[in-house]
């Protein structure tokens, strides 16, 4: 019984698209598509091993079927000589029945526990790839766009899934070759030797096509992400699109890999074109052969009409072979996914828990940068920065654009590591204390706060699920945040998606976020910018209380933010040029124009 294979995702067959304007998508070296094939096996077989069990049981049932159809031409052989002698028909018959049943009962079970094995490997490599994309943070997104990840999340990683079902069918399909190659021997030696002259090319005609389909077929997988990260990008920007009056434009910007992947899917079906018109003349021409030559066998009464029937049936299984391709196919589709899902995996994070972890003391929260240096787009943004805040200060982080505020207060919560340097809080460097003792001592709240988690009280206590609902009230009240979220159908139970707010909203709940965790030191990235000017001086004398004790920076990018601190840490050139109060530093013209409110230094 012939098993039809698992057909892989080959790249459909590109429509005749005129091919917009559009920069060309850049692709990887022959080096770097072996090193993909490569690295999609090793996890394709990590996978493997993940569900041995279910495998193990799969590989049972492919073995039981097998055997049953390498019997099925036994049984109707012996059926066939029953009849002409006239002699064990009912029994050669049952038996010919019983076979037929057992196969039919393995290919049913595999068919379900192969759709098992396949679901699991594809939840097991989406749960690893998320925990992998969210452990890299902000230099995973710098290099793994949101569209890629995307595309790997759903295309890639679901690519894997028919790997164990496909694996045991080509190795059913070689079994049942060797097995009917075997078979042909027994009856005729002169039989097996000449369906063996046809074994070379085909093998041959399969590398090939391994060789020459890799790179299209990642070339093709590419594409397609490249074409959902330019959706998405569009997507968040479409009001600015919308009023630009440049829809068509982005549209030729979204489609510009459109012409590369049009490419890619005709090179791919070109060589598979090729491969699969050499496999059907050469398959057909084989099986003739090897019938014809047992023709003869059977004129010259070296084998048996029954045998000439079982022949022509072993024949026809060892030739079936040649459909491996359908199945090499989409075993190079499961390799491709597996190697974009390996990219993410095998990424190292730039923030990794310290090998020697130290508890942080109780402290006051005295932050101390020594000598930080950060590199980005080949330039130090912080060179070697030196920075001693005092403890229970508010100092406000300015300079002009480019200057490095963000990722100075990006190194304190170890958003991001120095590549040179140590950042210090209360005496412990932060690269030695444990991720999540460090996530309590520092808080942050960002100018474009995520909602997170299903209900407005979800959003507030996402850093603290276990938080009460007072305590909640109390950090929202604090913020000012508490009045339009009781404003809301259901209040603290409003469903996110039933709450639109403002953005000078969204960073009130930031700010609620931030005040509803006890850290020792909170960092506002520019966390009051959508606020009004009433609403802003009352979130300010809020937070005064809640600051209280605490250290605190605050990128600052407006001369009234900058004034509420106690100290400005004046940025220049990746280091401090000044540590003082801002009426001081207002005095300096280069320091006015920080905020667009003096002449820059020449």
């Amino acid at each position: 019984m012939a098993r039809t294979s698992t057909r892989s995702t080959p790249p459909a067959e590109p429509p005749d698209t005129p091919e917009p304007a559009g920069a060309a998508v850049p692709f990887g070296s022959p080096g770097a598509t072996a090193a993909l094939r490569a690295a999609g096996r090793r996890r394709l077989w990590e996978a493997v091993r993940h569900i041995r069990l279910k495998v193990t049981l799969l590989a049972a049932l492919t073995a039981t079927r097998v055997g049953a159809t390498l019997l099925v031409p036994v049984m109707l052989a012996s059926a066939i000589d029953a009849v002409r002698a006239d002699a064990g028909v009912g029994a050669a018959a049952a038996r010919l029945a019983v076979v037929l049943a057992v196969a039919t009962l393995a290919d049913t079970l595999e068919d379900v526990l192969g759709s098992y094995c396949g679901s699991d490997i594809t939840a097991w490599l989406r749960h690893r790839l998320v925990d992998r994309v969210l452990t890299l943070g902000a230099q995973g997104q710098r290099r793994f766009p949101t569209g890629d990840v995307l595309a790997r999340l759903t295309e890639s990683a679901s690519a894997p899934a028919a790997f164990p079902v496909l694996l045991l069918s080509a190795a059913a399909a070689l079994l049942t070759a060797v097995g009917a190659v075997t078979a042909l021997a027994l009856i005729d030696w002169w039989l097996a030797v000449v369906f063996a002259l046809g074994v070379p090319p085909v093998v041959v005609a399969l590398r090939v096509f391994v060789v020459k389909a890799t790179e299209p077929f990642a070339r093709y997988q590419r594409c397609q992400a490249a074409i959902v990260t330019r959706l998405l990008d569009a997507r968040q920007g479409i009001r600015t699109i919308r009023a630009s009056g440049t829809a068509g434009t982005e549209v030729h910007r979204i489609l510009g890999p459109l012409p590369e992947l049009r490419r890619a899917g005709l090179e791919t079906w070109r060589v598979q074109g090729r491969v699969s018109r050499r496999l059907a003349m050469l398959a057909p021409l084989v099986q003739v052969i090897v019938i014809g030559v047992a023709g003869l066998r059977l004129a010259t009464g070296d084998i048996t009409t029954g045998q000439l029937v079982a022949s022509a049936s072993y024949v026809a299984m060892a030739v079936a072979s040649a459909s491996l391709f359908d199945t090499v196919v989409a075993l190079l589709n499961c390799q491709v996914g597996a190697g974009r899902v390996d990219e993410i995996l095998t990424t190292a994070p730039a923030v990794r828990p310290p090998e020697r972890p130290v508890r942080l003391p109780d402290g006051p929260g005295r932050l101390v940068l020594r000598g930080v240096t950060v590199h980005a787009g080949g330039r130090a943004v912080l060179d070697g920065l030196d920075l001693d805040v005092p403890p229970g200060a508010a100092v406000a982080v300015a300079g002009a654009s480019g200057s490095g505020k963000t990722v100075l207060v990006s190194t304190i919560g170890r958003l991001i590591d120095p590549d040179e340097g140590a950042v210090e809080i209360d005496g412990v460097p932060v690269a030695a204390v444990p991720l999540p003792a460090l996530r309590r001592a520092v808080a942050y709240a960002f100018e474009r706060p995520a909602l997170l988690g299903a209900t407005v009280h979800d959003t507030i206590a996402y850093a603290r699920p276990d938080a009460t609902r007072a305590e909640v009230r109390r950090a929202a009240d604090i913020a000012a945040a508490d009045a339009f979220v009781r404003a809301l159908p259901n209040g603290y139970d409003t469903l996110l998606a039933d709450a639109p707010m403002s953005g000078g909203e969204l960073q009130r709940l930031g700010l609620a976020r931030a005040a509803l965790t006890d850290a020792r030191i909170v960092v506002l990235d520019d966390a009051t910018s959508s606020l009004d000017t009433a609403t802003e001086a009352k979130v300010t004398r809020a937070l005064r209380r809640i600051l209280a004790g605490r250290t605190s920076l605050v990128v600052a990018r407006r001369p009234a933010t900058a004034a509420r601190a106690d100290l400005v840490a004046w940025l220049d050139g990746g280091r401090v040029r000044a540590l003082a109060p801002h009426a001081e530093l207002w005095h300096d013209p280069d320091y006015r124009a920080v905020f667009g409110s003096g002449p820059a230094a020449s």
